[in-house]
């Protein structure tokens, strides 16, 4: 079903997967607490697994060479709205929807925090989008947000959740160092061993995977934690709200710059993709080895997802359909983007 489904509707199936993790873990949680427990105790593991797994991929992404001054141009464009606009955006739409809810709301924020650094790319193709120049952006991505994670994170935090100066630092360095350099001399390994032609192979299998692995760190999150997080169920609405106007905003900030700087019409497909999907499975693990004992901030990460699969396929049927009624390029300003 899940198949079909993703066939029709991209993205649709890895939205109804995380429904029934959360569904099923609610449900172990209330008639079977042993197993929850039983649960609660494999999170550790499960994290470990997801970042592993999501890093693994990130060196056989390769980008394209000696880029030319506009598409430079268009990799500092992009990076500089996805970590120096977007996060504060998100920040502040997290802030007008959930006042008074200050675990909600940072959660909502981290989620917004972070540009995907794989799946964006599936749905660029899709919509005949710059894919090559994308590639280029998965490691850009991936190493700013590892990076600026520790900075914002106690800003978004502020007064109502205690974030050390330090912690975020010491969380990454135990948590991800390990994982990276087994990821990396796995990479490595099997690549040689298996040769390109079956090592492609083994990256699909390991991107597949990924959403059952975090499906499976949902299950445990809410199985373990459905007593707090049904005493938040009203605000569920709002946390749905919230991200619907995140995507708004996204689209109407990435039409505004591909205008602003001219982008042909497979660069204003990449730009607004990236704009709009969120790494949502990197921020949820690194925000459980961080914050462990928050899981309103957990769930908020989690329920922050349902949304964005259907919204990314929407988004393909809009810029293609921006396609058709303008040819090649989408009209722009005449500006260009800055060398």
């Amino acid at each position: 079903m899940l198949k079909t489904m993703s066939r029709q509707w991209p993205g649709a199936g890895f939205s109804l997967l995380l429904v029934a993790a959360m569904l099923g873990g609610a449900l172990i949680g209330e008639v079977a607490p042993p197993v929850a427990a039983w649960l609660e105790v494999h999170v550790d593991a499960t994290l470990l697994c997801l970042v592993t797994l999501l890093l693994f991929g990130v060196p056989g992404r390769r980008g394209v060479t000696g880029g030319s001054a506009t598409q430079v141009g268009f990799l500092v464009l992009a990076v500089a709205l996805n970590f120096a606009v977007v996060p504060w955006l998100g920040y502040a739409i997290a802030w007008l929807v959930l006042p008074g809810q200050p675990l909600l709301m940072l959660g909502l924020a981290i989620y917004f925090m972070a540009p995907c650094t794989d799946w964006f790319l599936g749905f660029t193709r899709l919509a005949n989008g710059n894919v090559a120049l994308g590639t280029a952006l998965i490691p850009l991505n991936m190493a700013m947000q590892l990076l600026l994670y520790p900075a914002y994170l106690p800003l978004f935090a502020g007064q109502d959740v205690m974030v050390s100066a330090g912690m975020p630092w010491i969380t990454l360095w135990q948590w991800f160092l390990l994982p990276l350099v087994v990821a990396v001399l796995l990479h490595q390994g099997l690549r040689r061993f298996l040769g390109d032609g079956r090592f492609q192979q083994v990256l699909r299998w390991a991107d597949r995977l990924v959403p059952w692995v975090l499906a499976v760190l949902v299950l445990e999150i809410f199985s373990a934690n459905i007593t707090v997080i049904v005493s938040q169920a009203e605000n569920f609405a709002f946390l749905l709200l919230g991200a619907m106007l995140f995507f708004a905003a996204t689209y109407l900030l990435g039409e505004a710059a591909s205008r602003r700087f001219a982008l042909k019409y497979p660069e204003h497909v990449l730009l607004t993709m990236t704009l709009a999907a969120r790494n949502a499975p990197l921020m949820l693990a690194v925000t459980m080895a961080v914050l462990p004992g928050q899981p309103l901030v957990h769930a908020a990460i989690v329920a922050g997802m349902l949304l964005e699969f259907p919204h990314l396929a929407l988004l393909r049927h809009v810029l293609l359909g921006q396609k058709a009624r303008c040819g090649a390029t989408v009209p722009m300003a005449r500006a260009t983007i800055p060398d």
